[in-house]
């Protein structure tokens, strides 16, 4: 079984950052595309934005240009920088995993974190 755990998220003002970070555990033998997506209330669940293991960056337009999705492939960690927040940033962020190969499991599955709440707001 395999646990992705995020940290970060809270309370920030319009036009501040916050960091978000996600560490995938578990008897992994290696994980691929990892990424960020997020659910406001009353809305459908969204991607944010995604890395490959060799770096290549995927952003959705309302964030591009604001948001930083990093990735460590030897600690299976992604994390997201947030910067100028805005109001529309408020929801709460998932950690993706969308195709991990482990010891234990036959083929790849995909995996999700609990979420963190990321409220912008004065």
């Amino acid at each position: 079984q395999v646990q992705l755990i995020e940290s970060g998220g809270g309370l920030v003002e319009p036009g501040g950052s916050l960091s978000l970070s996600c560490a995938a555990s578990g008897r992994i033998i290696i994980v691929y595309t990892m990424g960020w997506f997020r659910q406001a209330p009353g809305k459908q669940r969204e991607l944010v934005a995604t890395i490959t293991r060799d770096g290549r960056a995927n952003y959705a337009d309302s964030v591009k240009g604001r948001f930083t999705i990093s990735r460590d492939n030897a600690k299976n960690t992604v994390s997201l920088q947030m910067n100028s927040l805005k109001p529309e940033d408020t929801a709460v962020y998932y950690c993706n995993a969308d195709s991990v190969r482990t010891y234990v499991d036959v083929a790849p599955q995909g995996y999700w974190g609990q979420g963190t709440q990321v409220t912008v707001s004065s």
